[in-house]
């Protein structure tokens, strides 16, 4: 299937309210700098509040998402993303974010923490509204809306914010996740769910954590990002480049991501399984980040960050549809909202140690040992994957402790039959 089979009423509608959610998501972190940063010790302030408004998204995701209703996931979503708006609008509406800062922390922590589960459940409506052989293409089209949304947000942020008032982007930011609750009206209410995963046998939390090492690869794709884009400023000081620079590079490294979440989607299906998938374009991922820390020549550094953010994207698709082989349809959205507080800790986590190698090594170190964090965290994931595959793999029909093997049934052809059911529900 093309892209442009995906040039729908009912898609380009969730597009429209992906990005009035999406937007303010985006914005957050610089627009709350921005809100305090001529107050006394105005930027370690912001830096509190987008730390806090992080958490909240990393705290709320999992638990929000858990609770979703598949079905009928229209008044989580509305709920969540009104929480949401009214915290953005309340931090805008405080005379150039001079509020106490235990309340403005506080709001800034429900801003993130209310619409947490959203980016989940957006994913999974999107692809409850395609056939399953566009599946891979709506994710691929997601992933490219969302990395125009980031390249676009930091300049509104800092163009309002400077032009019209500190409170600008956040006022902003409320309306428009306001603007998508009410748009979330003109999307389905759910999307089917076959199954039921919380029933006495295996609940929900189980379910969930079968797929810990897609959580565990994921979160290390995104550490790589977070070195890029946290350490890049420091490497330019270190290699003598102007750190101006700083901005354009990172806009390179953004434009290679949405290129290469293009590409991937061109097909249905690439060679290999997809944790085989992952894994490579993860390791080629951390090869681009290498070279960025160890080619002397600033020339260099923009094309090895073209070739990270090239295969940065399609790491994170692979492991997006890695969930749906895992999981069943009505635990996608919580399984997405997982993946989303994992990558989110992952950024986090990698960024916390480079910004304390930075005291004892120089950026090019600490690249390194950030490249070795994800390394091992993708060693455990895929040796968590090989685990797993091996334990869903069928026994033998000659193994005798099968009953369908010593009756001369093949177990691989039931398996392989019982997959072909579930892509047609799932």
């Amino acid at each position: 299937m093309a892209y442009r089979d995906l040039v729908t009423r009912p898609v380009l509608a969730w597009s429209a309210v992906a990005v009035a959610a999406r937007m303010p998501v985006a914005m957050a972190p610089l627009a709350l700098v921005f809100l305090v940063r001529e107050r006394p010790g105005g930027y370690t302030l912001g830096a509190v509040l987008a730390a806090a408004y992080v958490l909240g998204e990393i705290v709320a995701a999992p638990v929000l998402g858990i609770r979703m209703n598949a079905e009928r996931a229209r008044p989580h979503l509305a709920a969540g993303l009104a929480v949401g708006a009214l915290a953005f609008a309340g931090l805008g509406l405080g005379p150039a974010g001079t509020g106490h800062p235990a309340l403005l922390g506080a709001l800034a922590f429900l801003a993130g923490a209310g619409p947490g589960a959203a980016p989940g459940g957006m994913r999974a409506l999107l692809t409850g509204m395609v056939p399953e052989k566009a599946v891979t293409q709506a994710l691929s089209m997601e992933s490219v809306l969302t990395f125009a949304i980031w390249a676009a947000a930091p300049a509104l942020a800092t163009g309002l914010a400077l032009g019209a008032g500190p409170g600008v982007p956040l006022l902003l930011a409320g309306g428009l996740m306001g603007a998508s609750v009410a748009g979330l009206w003109a999307l389905p209410v759910g999307w089917k769910a076959a199954g039921d995963a919380d029933g006495p046998g295996e609940p929900m939390r189980r379910v969930l954590v079968r797929a810990w090492p897609v959580y565990v690869t994921g979160a290390a794709s995104l550490t790589l990002l977070a070195l890029a884009e946290l350490i890049l400023p420091a490497l330019l000081e270190q290699r003598g480049v102007a750190i101006g620079w700083a901005g354009p590079l990172l806009a390179g490294l953004s434009i290679g991501s949405a290129v290469g979440a293009f590409v991937y989607g061109l097909r249905g299906g690439w060679p290999g399984p997809l944790p085989v998938q992952s894994l490579v374009l993860i390791l080629g991922v951390s090869a681009g980040v290498v070279l960025v820390a160890v080619l002397p020549w600033a020339g260099a550094i923009a094309p090895a960050l073209v070739l990270a953010g090239l295969l940065q994207a399609p790491a994170m698709l692979s492991r997006n549809l890695a969930l749906r082989q895992i999981l069943p349809p009505n635990a996608l959205a919580a399984g997405y909202s997982v993946m989303y507080a994992a990558v989110g800790a992952g950024y986090a986590a990698s960024g916390s140690l480079a910004g304390g190698l930075l005291q004892v090594v120089p950026p090019s170190s600490a690249i390194l040992w950030g490249v070795a964090l994800t390394l091992l965290l993708t060693a455990v994931g895929a040796a968590g994957e090989w685990r797993r595959v091996r334990a869903a793999a069928p026994r033998s029909p000659a193994d005798p402790a099968d009953p369908a093997g010593a009756a001369g049934a093949s177990p691989v052809a039931g398996a392989g039959a019982e997959s072909r059911d579930r892509a047609r529900t799932d």
